[in-house]
C-alpha cells in the first residue's frame, strides 16, 4: 500500500481525469497523449551499488569459495544485472498500458500542489515480477541438472512467487478487503509447503538443552505450519510498512542486500557441502530480486513516478520468505525484519479492530512548508515524526531506511556475538 488515492470504479472520474472506454478508438488516442513518466534516477542507483563492494570483497577475496560455486553466483549476477536493464527499459512501456486501463493515482503526501493532481500510474512491480522469474528460470539452464535434488525445490519457489504476484495483481485491480489479503500468501505458499522435501528439525539453543535433554527436536507438520505463517508475515509486514515514495523498495534493497552477505559469509564459513548449496540456493533468487528492485526503485524514489501497488509488495515478500525458508535461516531473517515487526506490532491494535482503522493510515501533509506530520495511528512512520518531528518525505523515507540498515548490522553483532554459545 502505498500513498496514493486510487479512482474507485463506483465514483465518476473529475474532469482532470479521462476514462477509458476500449471500444471508442478516439479517445484511448488521446489517453496515450498523457506525459511520459519521468526518466530513471541513475544517481540513486549509482550510490546505491556501493552496497555491493562488501559483498563483492567477501566473495572474492576474504573467503576462499570453490570456483564451480563462485562461476555459478557470477552467472546469476550477470543474469540479474542484464534484468536491472530490461526492467528500467520496461516499465515507460507498462506505465502507458496501466494508465490507458486506469490503474494509475494521486500522490496523496504531495495533496494540495502541482505535484499531488499528477496521474501516477500504478502496480508497476508487475514489471519486476515478471522480468525476476524470466531470469529466475533462464538460470535453470545454466546452474541444475535435470536430476538435481534442488531443482523440485527451486521450482516450487518460482511457483509461489509467480502465483503471490498474480493475487497481488488481483488484489490492485479489484482492491479486495484486508481480510482477504490476510489469507493470499497462504495459498500461495501450498506449491512450496507441498514439494519442502528439507528437514523438519530445530536446533535447541545451548543453554536450553541440560533442561529439555535434546539437541535436536523434530517438529514434523508444525515446522511446515511455521513456514506458512513466515511467508504470511513477510509478505504483508512489506504491505504495511509503506506509504512513502521508495520505502517498499528501499526496505527490499536494504533486506536483501543484508541476505546477500549473510548468505556469502555462511558458503566461506562452512565446510558442510549441503549446507553451502543452501544458501547459493539463496543468493541465485535474491540476486534477481536486488537488481530488479533497484530497477524499480529509480523511478520510485522521491519523487516518484510510478507506484509500485500491492503487486510489487507481496511479490517481495514471498521472494524473501521463502529465500529465508530454502535458505534454512529463517531465525536471521525475522532479525532483518525487524523494523517491519515493530511496525506490525504499532499497528496490532488498529489492525484487531481494537482501535478504529482508516483506510490510509498516514501523516499530515501540510503543503505549505511541504513537511509531513504525525498522526495517532499506529504505524513506524507515525511513530517516527511523532518523536523527530515533522520531516520532509524524502528526508523521512532515508531515515527508516537508514533504521532498516542499522538493524540489519545489528542483526551481523547479534550472530557474531552468539555464535558458539547459542547453537
Amino acid at each position: 500500500m502505498g500513498a496514493r488515492k486510487r479512482l474507485s470504479s463506483s465514483s465518476e472520474p473529475s474532469s482532470s481525469v479521462l476514462k477509458v472506454d476500449t471500444q471508442n478508438k478516439p479517445q484511448e488516442k488521446l489517453n496515450l497523449t498523457d506525459p511520459p513518466i519521468a526518466p530513471p534516477k541513475w544517481g540513486i542507483l549509482l550510490k546505491l551499488s556501493l552496497l555491493a563492494l562488501p559483498y563483492l570483497y567477501l566473495l572474492f577475496y576474504y573467503y576462499p569459495i570453490e570456483p564451480e560455486l563462485r562461476r555459478s553466483i557470477l552467472i546469476n549476477a550477470g543474469m540479474s544485472l542484464a534484468g536491472l536493464f530490461v526492467t528500467v527499459k520496461m516499465i515507460p512501456v507498462a506505465s502507458r498500458y496501466v494508465q490507458k486501463r486506469n490503474l494509475f493515482g494521486y500522490d496523496i503526501n504531495k495533496k494540495g500542489t502541482p505535484q499531488g493532481n499528477v496521474k501516477v500510474p500504478e502496480s508497476l512491480g508487475i514489471v519486476v515480477g515478471i522480468v525476476f522469474l524470466v531470469v529466475a528460470i533462464l538460470f535453470q539452464y545454466f546452474n541444475f541438472a535435470a536430476d538435481s535434488n534442488w531443482l523440485v525445490e527451486y521450482n516450487a519457489a518460482l511457483a509461489c512467487i509467480c502465483f503471490m504476484t498474480l493475487l497481488g495483481f488481483v488484489d490492485d485491480v479489484l482492491d479486495v478487503p484486508w481480510r482477504v489479503k490476510l489469507l493470499l500468501p497462504s495459498i500461495a505458499a501450498l506449491p512450496l509447503l507441498m514439494a519442502y522435501a528439507g528437514h523438519t528439525t530445530i536446533v535447541i539453543p545451548k543453554p536450553l538443552v541440560a533442561h529439555i535433554g535434546i539437541e535436536i527436536l523434530d517438529l514434523g507438520w508444525i515446522y511446515k505450519l511455521y513456514m506458512g505463517l513466515l511467508a504470511v508475515f513477510c509478505t504483508n509486514s512489506i504491505n504495511i510498512h509503506a506509504g512513502l515514495n521508495g520505502l517498499e523498495v528501499g526496505q527490499t534493497v536494504v533486506i536483501s542486500s543484508a541476505i546477500l552477505i549473510h548468505n556469502i559469509m555462511q558458503i566461506g564459513a562452512s565446510t558442510d557441502p549441503e549446507y553451502k548449496q543452501a544458501h547459493a540456493f539463496s543468493i541465485y533468487l535474491v540476486q534477481p530480486l536486488l537488481a530488479t528492485s533497484l530497477a524499480l526503485l529509480s523511478y520510485n524514489w522521491y519523487p516518484s513516478s510510478v507506484f509500485v501497488g500491492d503487486t510489487y509488495t507481496y511479490f517481495a515478500g514471498m521472494t524473501m520468505a521463502v529465500i529465508g525458508i530454502l535458505g534454512h535461516f529463517s531465525e536471521t531473517l525475522l532479525i532483518f525484519f525487524l523494523p517491519q515487526v515493530l511496525n506490525f506490532l504499532l499497528s496490532l491494535p488498529q489492525l484487531s479492530g481494537y482501535i478504529p482503522c482508516p483506510r490510509h493510515r498516514l501523516p499530515r501533509f501540510d503543503p505549505q512548508t511541504g513537511l509531513l506530520t504525525g498522526t495517532n495511528d499506529g504505524t513506524l512512520v507515525n511513530f517516527f515524526l511523532r518523536n523527530l518531528g515533522p520531516k520532509s518525505e524524502k528526508a523521512l523515507c532515508t531515515y527508516l531506511l537508514a533504521f532498516q540498515a542499522i538493524a540489519c548490522c545489528f542483526c551481523f553483532l547479534l550472530r557474531y556475538f552468539l555464535a558458539g554459545w547459542y547453537k
